[in-house]
């Protein structure tokens, strides 16, 4: 694969932010996040919207960050660093979407701004363990999701906010119209759950064509942080001024060479690695 561009020693490298969650155990979430976009040679800053109690077994629990501190987390960094892509993950409450919502609007990060923003609606681990409270998915559909450049759910996702349950190709393209008629400029239905096929195929819609992203599936149960990772690698390629087909491209392959990475960690599900960029010249 062709990797982004590497800034010169001692030159500033391209910034993008990350407003979300942190995993204690340190698969998923900002630790993820900020993983991939260190590999991908990017300055990662993070606006910390939840503190989780988590392992490789599950969430325990977690605590939400009051809202306007998670507001001021994004204004602070934007204001003074400056970012070319944004993107979302754990926002736990009603509250918490509204404040981000807002606040992205006031700096110019969203659909049809100067800065874009991937827009991933966690609602659970994968585990299944709650991320967001219930009275929050109507925030998640008509506050943030219309705010997207472009929206990235898994399947169970896809069936909490659209309410179609994904099982083949037809489906899955009812499910990213519908995402699409939330407001997001574009939709990317990730198939990466859908066991029953042998191959992982996500699928873009921006209202007018569906394009097809497939690779073969990584058989691993160490797959903890997929989401993150391949939302983190696409706003690091949005940043370096891909397009969203492009930079979705970019992040299937380098989601795909981090399963294969994988390892096992805990009595659970190890997490996706980046960790093979440091063993290769490919530049």
């Amino acid at each position: 694969m062709n990797l982004l561009p590497l800034a010169p020693d001692g030159t500033t490298p391209v910034r993008v932010l990350t407003i979300a969650g942190t995993d204690s155990g340190g698969g998923a979430g900002i630790q993820a996040d900020s993983r991939t976009m260190a590999m991908c040679g990017v300055h990662a800053c993070v606006a910390v919207a939840a503190v989780t109690v988590q392992n490789s077994v599950g969430v325990s629990g977690f605590h939400e960050i009051p809202a306007d501190i998670v507001a001021a987390q994004v204004r602070s960094v934007v204001g003074d660093i400056g970012i070319g892509a944004a993107k979302t993950g754990m926002l736990a409450s009603s509250a918490i979407i509204e404040a981000v919502a807002a606040v992205c609007t006031e700096v110019g990060i969203g659909k049809d701004q100067s800065v874009p923003l991937l827009v991933d609606p966690v609602c659970a681990s994968m585990h299944g363990d709650p991320l967001l409270h219930p009275e929050a998915l109507d925030a998640v559909r008509h506050t943030l999701i219309p705010i997207a450049t472009v929206v990235t759910p898994n399947l169970d996702e896809v069936r909490l906010i659209t309410g179609i349950d994904v099982v083949d190709d037809r489906t899955a393209r009812q499910a990213a119209e519908a995402l699409f008629a939330l407001g997001a400029k574009w939709s990317l239905v990730k198939g990466g759950h859908l066991r029953t096929s042998t191959s992982s195929t996500d699928l873009l819609f921006d209202g007018d064509k569906f394009l097809e992203f497939s690779s073969s599936r990584i058989e691993t149960g160490n797959d903890h942080g997929g989401g993150d990772t391949l939302g983190a690698a696409i706003v690091c390629a949005l940043a370096n001024g891909y397009s969203v087909p492009d930079a979705v491209e970019f992040g299937k392959d380098w989601v795909t060479r981090c399963l294969a990475a994988s390892y096992d960690l805990g009595a659970g599900h190890g997490p996706a690695s980046p960790l093979w960029r440091l063993r290769t010249n490919e530049r």
